[in-house]
């Protein structure tokens, strides 16, 4: 009778076991699905547009700010500026990686020009904050422009040096400019995240 006993037992917790490994393994495959699910890539833009890449915070927040200005046909968001390949957000949170939260911004350059996009980018955030904005607190969250060409980084040095000169902020400008690398677009859960949320904005400066 107690062998019975025990032997009902481990039955038991055998059952246990094999249910609770069942749910880690769907959790499991529900999240690498979740992380799957990305925009298809293209490191090269339509016909008769440009791409411009931008890092101020949240890519959430910038994302929306950009999606906004007439001329901008399609942003995405993702990661930029990092040391390995297909990163996802919990790699990029977890500051391993050096990529910045970063906003890919398809524009048409014959309504919108790339110095006015850099005027969006200065007023939409602290530029003399390098891994701070707001509450958000990290190197992923880093001021950065990621040139694409040498009349990108002309003008994006052009651009600082002005604001610099302005007086406008009471200390430097802390945004890194550097040539743009490989763009990861992030999870698509994360693309167009406000919009889809109903939400105005989360950033604290608006241009």
């Amino acid at each position: 009778m107690r062998a019975h006993f025990f032997s009902s037992r481990a039955l038991a917790a055998g059952v246990v076991l094999v249910a609770l490994l069942a749910v880690v393994a769907t959790t499991c495959r529900e999240k690498n699905a979740m992380n799957a699910k990305r925009q298809p890539y293209s490191d090269k833009p339509p016909p008769g547009r440009e791409f411009a890449l931008f890092a101020a915070g949240c890519f959430w927040g910038v994302e929306e700010t950009f999606r906004q200005v007439a001329g901008v046909t399609a942003t995405t968001v993702g990661y930029s500026g990092g040391r390995t390949a297909n990163p996802t957000y919990e790699d990029v949170c977890s500051h391993t990686t050096g990529h910045a939260e970063t906003v890919r911004v398809e524009f048409d350059p014959a309504v919108v020009s790339y110095p006015h996009l850099l005027e969006v980018f200065w007023n939409s955030h602290d530029p003399t904050q390098r891994n701070r904005q707001g509450p958000d607190v990290g190197d992923q969250y880093r001021s950065a422009i990621f040139y694409l060409s040498g009349q990108q980084k002309a003008a994006a040095e052009a651009s600082r040096d002005a604001l610099e000169q302005s007086g406008h902020f009471s200390r430097p400008i802390a945004t890194i400019l550097e040539p743009a690398g490989r763009f990861w677009p992030a999870e698509e859960y994360h693309q167009q995240y406000l919009e889809k949320h109903g939400l105005a904005s989360c950033h604290i400066r608006t241009p």
